[in-house]
């Protein structure tokens, strides 16, 4: 029988305190890193060039993030608890401070890739860790709360990095990043358990894992540049990979999965849901990336007020996920169909709005405002009712392997969408011709074309709740997996 669930003071009591500061400082430590660079990013391609690689900063920073979850369990059981914080820090510091130094973008991208790994790796162990820190009483809790920081991160992060760039001091952004990451680890190491309990690590679904994030790199190095050639080139490589990937998964490659059945299989209840929890993640991080520059060069907004702007999405979507935590019934199907349709609707407005050059008033900036939180707010509003409903169609045995997959899916969603929104980007114009002409017309075409995905997420959603419905009426033609 499980224990009742403690109360939230539980966790900033006693012993408890210092140990939820370090779980919660991790995921802190990687969102507000995350938000920080994508405020700054158009000071550092003003200064350093290299605006055709815009999204790859965010790119290689989560595709990073996907290996560095993936070893952390083998890292943890190796090293211990101490020694992969340490590591998992030092790697992460070592990222910030190339950025703080690059003297051009290749080295900011390197630091980034450092960031990444060093970043998912603590990001992982902060989840991992719970279980061995705390009394199962507080699980949820603590599960809860480390969450939340992604909610805090928004808050944090573009405040940070605006004051630093509107002091024309970018790199500090990154550099004041070591310090904090120096105290982190010094915390982590005088409270957390030396002699803890690491549970042997899974065997590691290596070769999936490099396909999921040399698939993101494929389209990364088509996006480079307005040559319609190598963009097709990059998708081209993306689709093989991908069909690569989904035969893997069938079985016919054996070895650890990386996702449960019927994941990767069109047709299933699964597959479904698992690809409206991509469109949705794409939706957002397309239009997320490239905002503070649109806004900053069109829109005349200091960095600091355009990194807020951006960060408008993923408060909008904290605030969806808590109003619709409490739904059931049908009230689950109608969030699952109003999120794309949010969505629809922010993206459609943005690609009317954002590209005409204006003094950024306030008769511009209120519709620009409404219409990023509706794609924010569409995608929490259906976000945990996805993931339940991802949890439930697996079978029993898989549950562990979806829950880890869900983390997975959501970190490739958006490398992957970072990607293609630089390939869009690009060839709309934006460094060719350049200019405020040519960031006018990739920001219209980016929204333009990413409107696509919440459209898909549509067609998806009506599929996830008719199937809903009918879910016990026998056919004899269901082949998805029962949701248990």
């Amino acid at each position: 029988m499980s224990a009742a669930p403690a109360r939230w003071g539980a966790l900033f009591s006693g012993g408890n305190a210092p140990r939820t500061l370090v779980l919660a400082g991790g995921v802190a430590l990687h969102a507000v890193n995350l938000y920080i660079a994508t405020t700054i990013l158009p000071s550092v391609v003003r200064d350093i060039g290299g605006l055709d690689y815009y999204a790859w900063s965010t790119t290689l920073f989560v595709a990073a993030s996907i290996l560095g979850a993936s070893l952390s369990g083998g890292l943890l059981g190796r090293a211990g608890v101490r020694g992969a914080y340490g590591f998992a820090a030092a790697l992460f510091a070592a990222g910030s401070l190339a950025c703080g130094l690059a003297p051009a973008m290749p080295v900011l991208l390197a630091g980034r890739c450092a960031q990444g790994l060093g970043g998912g790796v603590l990001l992982a162990l902060s989840y991992a860790m719970i279980r061995l820190v705390f009394a199962e009483a507080l699980w949820p809790r603590a599960m809860g709360l480390v969450s939340a920081m992604w909610g805090a991160a928004t808050l944090v992060g573009p405040a940070v990095g605006g004051l630093f760039a509107e002091w024309g001091a970018w790199r500090a952004a990154f550099w004041s990043l070591v310090p904090v990451t120096g105290l982190f680890v010094g915390l982590a190491a005088s409270v957390l358990p030396r002699d803890a309990r690491v549970p042997a690590p899974s065997p590691l679904a290596w070769r999936r894992i490099l396909l999921l994030t040399t698939m993101v790199m494929a389209v990364s190095a088509g996006s480079v540049g307005s040559r319609p050639g190598w963009n097709l080139a990059g998708l081209a490589g993306f689709g093989l990979l991908a069909a690569w990937l989904v035969r893997l998964e069938a079985g016919e490659g054996g070895g650890p999965r990386l996702f449960p059945t019927g994941a990767l299989r069109p047709g299933t209840k699964l597959n479904a849901l698992y690809a409206m929890m991509s469109l949705l993640a794409v939706t957002v991080t397309t239009s997320e990336i490239f905002a503070p520059l649109f806004l900053q060069r069109l829109q005349g907004r200091s960095p600091l007020v355009a990194g807020y702007l951006a960060a408008l999405m993923s408060g909008a979507w904290s605030v969806g996920s808590v109003a619709s935590a409490g739904m059931r019934g049908p009230a689950t199907s109608r969030a699952l169909i109003a999120a794309p349709l949010l969505g629809l609707a922010g993206m459609a407005a943005l690609a009317i709005l954002v590209p005409a050059p204006s003094a950024g008033g306030r008769d511009v900036l209120l519709p620009i405002c409404l219409a990023l939180m509706s794609v924010g707010f569409g995608g929490g509003l259906a976000w945990p009712h996805l993931l339940t409903r991802a949890l439930r169609a697996t079978p029993a045995h898989q549950r562990d392997l979806a829950a880890s997959s869900l983390t997975s899916l959501q970190l490739f969603a958006t490398a992957l969408a970072a990607a293609l929104a630089g390939m869009v980007a690009n060839l709309a114009g934006l460094s060719v011709p350049g200019g405020v002409a040519g960031t006018a017309a990739a920001a219209f075409w980016l929204f333009a074309v990413f409107a696509a995905a919440p459209a898909l997420g549509l067609v998806t959603a009506v599929r996830i709740v008719r199937r809903g419905r009918a879910r016990n009426v026998p056919t004899g033609r269901e082949t998805a997996v029962p949701e248990g």
